[in-house]
């Protein structure tokens, strides 16, 4: 009786073992799936589609000048957020801490640079991240610390814990504080035929349409 027990046991083990592969094979043919919560804009309206991908990521390259590596640029993945949900302002704040190179970095030279792809979101479809049909964005500017005990800080707070709630809970003793990228050029590439002209006010005064709004679970084949 304990056989057939083990052996229903290893049975059951062995069907979802094959279910979860055919799963994701499944999911494999038909494409990744998108995580993006609004609909992405038309390639042709630049300022929507850069609002768009920085509204709905939240995570990207954030790069700063390294006094340590003699000036050379160093890039550190990090997690950012422009916003509240539907209230995003297209200005990226990050919650870093000077025990990290970037914040040190930043503290010596402001010049930095972030970027961020549309590929996370899984709305690419089969495309590769560096196909220019994935929309990829560089925010040039300066990387400056917010003070802790202005409104603002106090609203970035709000915006980077709803985004990423785990950092509430990240050490008190590590000193985290709020940084924002002061953006002074944008570089996009949405379609073929390079980068898209878009001046840093274009993008700024952009609003979000709410009424794109999507399930944030939809298959792109």
């Amino acid at each position: 009786m304990v056989r057939d027990q083990k052996m229903n046991i290893r049975g059951v083990a062995n069907c979802l073992w094959v279910l979860s592969v055919v799963s994701l094979l499944v999911g494999s043919v038909q494409g990744r799936r998108s995580f993006a919560s609004v609909k992405k804009p038309d390639p042709n309206n630049a300022a929507a589609t850069a609002r768009w991908l920085v509204s709905q990521n939240s995570w990207g390259v954030l790069n700063t000048l390294s006094a340590e590596l003699g000036g050379a640029p160093f890039g550190n993945v990090v997690s950012f957020s422009d916003g509240e949900p539907g209230k995003g302002a297209g200005v990226p704040y990050f919650y870093l801490t000077t025990l990290d190179p970037t914040a040190q970095n930043a503290l010596k030279d402001q010049r930095s640079s972030f970027t961020i792809s549309e590929y996370p979101l899984g709305t690419c479809g089969k495309a590769d991240p560096e196909n220019p049909t994935c929309s990829k964005i560089t925010l040039t500017g300066k990387l400056i610390s917010v003070d802790e005990k202005s409104k603002e800080a106090e609203s970035a707070r709000n915006a980077l814990f709803t985004k990423h709630p785990e950092m509430k809970g990240w050490p008190k003793g590590h000193d985290f504080q709020v940084y924002k990228l002061v953006i002074e050029d944008i570089f996009l590439i949405d379609w073929f035929g390079g980068p898209k002209p878009l001046t840093v006010d274009e993008y700024l005064k952009t609003k979000m349409s709410l009424a794109t709004y999507r399930d944030k679970s939809v298959d792109i084949l």
